[in-house]
């Protein structure tokens, strides 16, 4: 009797830290989708405020194409319009009534006051344009109405965060504006002296590092056409193409289910940009079809969430943040699309190999039971029409917002053909504020790290952490890029994928660059750590989302995808030392790049799966991960030795496997299979 209470004393003790998460996953899992969340905002809103919201998102609209398809406007008047108007969004989509929990009228007093203080700080920025552009950074003097005019639009844009993006993203931005404050208070090498308030809101407001910064600018000049793009190709058929492409694998193949989960999840990732929205949007179908066939709900819930995150790295379209990267390095997105193809050719190869080799090991052999019982994909393929023109222009040199422009009439132009993609007037309204919605959520995150950035800036914490890691980098490289990896990983745990990579840039871009790496290959590492940061526990909300549909352990999913994806953990060290899996190299360094990439890959696929032709003891999968580890290090020997021992080893496993399945339970098994 006292051993059961005991029992239940220590299972009561243990529920709590895995409910957490738990119920965070349930949480995350039953969100709307979101045409689903648009739709009931609008019916759920006053009429005033549905005018208010239509309204301002076709002004927004016409804005946008205004500056792209005629003539752009003074930066000191489209960048504070774009910033405004994003709040302005929010403030009107995301009341304080409805996210109070008295739903008290009296909220609207607040937002009222936000309101006015966003068309102030518009009417001061449009009405100053020309003053600012002649304004001496640093050395004209702060006005009062300037410092004003700048308070209000730190108090908006904080707020912002705090209701849209993240309660981590607000605490983070307030941790900067402190160490701005009482960096003076700090010892060491991080001691910074400090600045008065008026030189503090100049940082922020007038400087080209602040909330009016080159992340707002892409925003602004490229997010904004993207997103609409995004909406409408998914919401005129071409997104069900893609998901529906992918689950048809799954009456082909062994594992078929899982298999489907990684190229149709992987595939809308990269569209939606969004590791959780596209758990919630794919993992829907594809989860329970994995359970039905024999993977563990961790298993599910974690081939989900680790294909839906690697979609910000898969080209042609890889989310916001690559998008940014072209803009901070100074080259055509094109050629960061190239640079990433075989990286996450990589990632995704490693996750069906996982999945392959897990069925294998677990007997899942095709399931007559489960089934695509979908429309036919061949009749349906003209939708990815608008994509395949997305990708063909910018190959061919357009601008990347005329080339959005251009394919988004083209989704719809081609919603028509079908009674069941066609769009209504109403599905084209809910379709149009849906991406206004999601510019809005895009431009308060990239507004808001220009706040961080400035201050890093400004009290040179970018050059102390670049002496640390250099004097670390004389010593060991690996050692520097490790410490780096570290941060941008902790930093990709607590913020989007866009902010992260921001931060990160500005915290340790200048100290990889100076271990002698070329723009292109440390930007690309510290951005792979912020997407893969996503699925990386304790704070994995892909991987929590993706448990709560699977009806699994949040903890144990994220354990499982962390393990899952561990190839992008190792592919940015890889290509530090083979620039050439980048395409910086000639054609021999690249296909050799590329096979030792896909050989590490293989050995790493069967560590973490426990299966190689047979069922792998502790030893053994130990013996494969120090193989694939081979190939990191930037030494010809290591590559010989890799590869010798990875053959050597290969042929052991594919003997024990034939040894194995010469025993006279073997036929059970592949019947079973």
């Amino acid at each position: 009797m006292s051993d059961n209470k005991n029992q239940t004393l220590q299972k009561s003790e243990q529920e709590p830290k895995l409910s957490k998460a738990d119920e965070l996953g349930k949480k995350l899992a039953k969100q709307d989708d979101d045409e689903t969340k648009i739709a009931k905002i609008m019916r759920k809103a006053p009429i005033w405020r549905r005018s208010a919201i239509i309204a301002l998102s076709l002004f927004w609209v016409v804005f946008q194409l205004y500056i792209k398809l005629i003539k752009p406007l003074d930066p000191w008047f489209q960048l504070p319009l774009h910033m405004c108007l994003a709040m302005l969004i929010v403030w009107l989509m995301n009341p304080m009534e409805d996210k109070s929990k008295n739903h008290s009228k009296a909220w609207w007093i607040y937002d009222g006051f936000l309101i006015a203080a966003t068309i102030y700080i518009f009417i001061y920025y449009a009405s100053h344009a020309e003053a600012l552009n002649y304004r001496l950074y640093s050395v004209d003097k702060m006005k009062t109405d300037d410092v004003v005019a700048g308070t209000l639009l730190l108090i908006c844009v904080m707020e912002a965060v705090r209701r849209v993006v993240s309660m981590s993203l607000f605490w983070v931005i307030l941790f900067f504006i402190a160490y701005a404050w009482f960096g003076q208070f700090v010892p060491g090498i991080f001691h910074f002296q400090g600045i008065s308030y008026s030189r503090f809101i100049e940082t922020l407001s007038l400087g080209e590092n602040g909330i009016f910064g080159s992340p707002l600018g892409t925003s602004l000049n490229t997010l904004f056409y993207f997103l609409m793009f995004g909406c409408f190709f998914a919401n005129c058929g071409g997104g069900s193409v893609l998901t529906d492409a992918g689950l048809k694998l799954s009456d082909k193949t062994v594992g078929g289910p899982a298999k489907a989960a990684v190229i149709s999840s992987g595939l809308m990732g990269m569209i939606s940009g969004s590791a959780v929205a596209n758990v919630t949007g794919t993992g829907v179908f594809t989860i329970p079809l994995m359970k039905k066939t024999g993977y563990s709900p961790e298993e599910a819930g974690a081939v989900e969430s680790v294909a839906s995150t690697g979609g910000q790295i898969m080209p042609p379209i890889m989310g916001a943040g690559a998008f940014i990267m072209a803009e901070i390095i100074g080259i055509q997105y094109i050629h960061i699309a190239a640079a990433a193809i075989i990286p996450a050719l990589g990632y995704f190869i490693a996750a069906l190999m996982v999945v392959h080799l897990i069925a294998r090991k677990k007997h899942i052999g095709k399931n007559p039971n489960v089934h695509y019982d979908g429309a036919p994909i061949l009749p349906r393929l003209y939708r990815l029409i608008p994509i395949v023109v997305l990708v063909a222009l910018i190959i061919k040199g357009m601008s990347l917002p005329r080339a959005g422009i251009l394919c988004t009439v083209i989704a719809v132009a081609i919603s028509f053909i079908s009674k069941d993609t066609r769009m209504s007037g109403k599905k084209f309204l809910l379709t149009m504020l849906d991406g206004i919605r999601q510019a809005a959520n895009i431009a308060i995150p990239t507004a808001a790290c220009g706040i961080m950035i400035g201050i890093v800036v400004r009290s040179g914490i970018a050059v102390k952490i670049a002496k640390i890691i250099d004097r670390t980098g004389n010593s060991s490289l690996f050692i520097a890029l490790l410490v780096a990896a570290i941060g941008c990983i902790i930093l990709g745990m607590a913020l989007p994928t866009v902010a992260a990579y921001l931060i990160a840039n500005t915290l340790f871009i200048s100290a990889i660059q100076g271990l002698s790496i070329s723009p292109l290959v440390a930007n690309m590492f510290i951005f792979y750590f912020g997407v893969v940061a996503q699925i990386t526990p304790p704070v994995c909300l892909a991987s929590f989302t993706a448990a709560g549909i699977a009806g699994g352990s949040a903890w144990k999913t994220g354990w499982k995808a962390f393990t899952f994806a561990i190839t992008g953990f190792i592919v940015p060290f890889m290509f530090v030392y083979r620039p050439a899996l980048l395409l910086e190299g000639t054609g021999i360094q690249i296909a050799q790049s590329a096979a030792m990439l896909l050989f590490a890959t293989f050995c790493l696929a069967g560590c973490v799966a426990g299966y190689m032709f047979h069922d792998l003891k502790v030893w053994e999968r130990i013996v494969l991960g120090v193989i694939a580890v081979l190939f990191i290090l930037p030494m010809d020997i290591s590559d010989v030795l890799g590869l010798v021992a990875g053959v050597i080893f290969l042929a052991y496993c594919y003997l024990c496997g034939k040894k194995q399945n010469s025993h006279p339970d073997a036929p059970q098994r592949e019947a079973a299979s």
